[in-house]
């Protein structure tokens, strides 16, 4: 029998503990859609469990965007001028870099970071290397240079994505992140940071979560072969036959917790038996209502840390039309009344607009006196 160290097996329950301790900081889902017509959606919701001061932004074309290494390096950076307007969302408690960690560009290609703990581990920059940017600004190096999913897979491999903690403040928590990208012709990618290496995976469920990787991710599918959509009404038994209580029987099994690996499941089997929308409107409305079943509301999703009581919850769902140029966006105070922005206006301006997500105008849609009027 194979015998263990202590000093291995307290590594082991360490690591455990730090993933366990980071769950409570995020528990992100992001899902595509298609439509009939080949219009594409892109879907997220954003948990966490502190007031990041969520922050949208837009950044015209022809924007700095800065490739350095960690300054400890003493390397040559570089300035590129961004290629492509985009709108993105960012964590303003941040201090320094804009780390933009959601959004969409003018030429249609969304991104959403989602966080990864317990498994992330960035590249390391050797003094001998001349391509790398910082994790903070991968997000505007990605949505300003980039105009489609099949570009950024074979340029982004060029590069070491790194992070170093004495250059950011103002965080909970280290970026543990994974993204995945997607373009208005479908085509997505997810792409992680394991063991110091990039990963880049075909994002064939169209679904990312958080830890463990991507690749589990899929591989757990496997586990929910027998759901389907198509219920039983009635089963024979012993010369008679027994009915079914009510529709979708046919899902029993389907997890109802809000773990990464919970959520992508029922996410991913969602996605994959709703019917196929028709157009963009029908895929934004589809979009809602499957993240609407990993919606956390709050205190449902807690934690004790130093003694304090601490919830995740959703506090933002953001819908990308990636063919029309539109988004969706919805607080967790307005889960019902969304905003929209035409994202063409945005970005042919030559000005940056920003607004805090709690502070855009959410508009109370009171249809009384419609209503009585219609009646007269």
């Amino acid at each position: 029998m194979k015998q263990f160290s202590v000093s291995k097996i307290s590594r082991a329950i360490a690591g455990l503990c730090l993933v366990a301790f980071a769950h409570h900081a995020s528990a992100c889902t992001a899902v595509n859609f298609s439509a009939k017509d080949g219009a594409v959606i892109a879907g997220r919701t954003m948990e966490w469990a502190y007031d990041m001061q969520w922050t949208l932004k837009s950044v015209p074309a022809g924007s700095a965007v800065p490739l350095t290494a960690p300054a400890k390096m003493k390397l040559a950076g570089t300035e590129l001028k961004s290629k492509y307007a985009f709108i993105a969302v960012m964590p303003a408690i941040l201090k320094g870099a804009e780390a933009y960690l959601e959004g969409q560009n003018s030429a249609g290609l969304g991104m959403s970071g989602n966080f990864l703990p317990g498994f992330t581990e960035y590249q390391t920059v050797a003094t001998g290397d001349k391509d790398y940017v910082s994790i903070l600004n991968l997000g505007r190096f990605a949505l300003g240079m980039f105009d489609s999913v099949k570009a950024l897979r074979a340029e982004l491999p060029k590069y070491k994505v790194w992070f170093d903690p004495s250059e950011v403040s103002g965080l909970p928590t280290p970026p543990w992140l994974h993204f995945v990208f997607t373009d208005r012709t479908g085509d997505s990618i997810v792409i992680e940071f394991v063991k110091g290496q990039m990963v880049i995976s075909d994002n064939v469920a169209q679904v990312l979560t958080n830890s463990p990787t991507y690749d589990w991710h899929v591989l757990n599918l496997r586990n929910y072969l027998s759901l389907t959509n198509d219920g039983k009404a009635s089963v024979p038994y012993r010369g008679g036959s027994v009915t079914a209580l009510g529709q979708g029987g046919a899902l029993l099994g389907l997890p109802g917790d809000y773990q990464p690996s919970s959520r992508f499941v029922r996410a991913a089997y969602l996605r994959h038996l709703a019917t196929t929308p028709a157009n963009a409107s029908e895929a934004s409305q589809l979009a809602v209502h499957v993240l609407n079943n990993v919606d956390i509301p709050v205190g449902v999703v807690s934690s004790t840390e130093g003694g304090q009581t601490v919830s995740d919850y959703t506090q933002w769902v953001m819908i990308k039309d990636l063919t029309n140029n539109r988004v969706m966006i919805a607080n967790d105070k307005n889960r019902a009344n969304y905003v929209t922005l035409d994202l063409k206006q945005i970005f042919s301006a030559k000005d940056s607009f920003s607004s805090l997500i709690d502070a855009l105008p959410y508009q109370p849609n009171d249809a009384t006196a419609k209503f009585k009027a219609a009646t007269k």
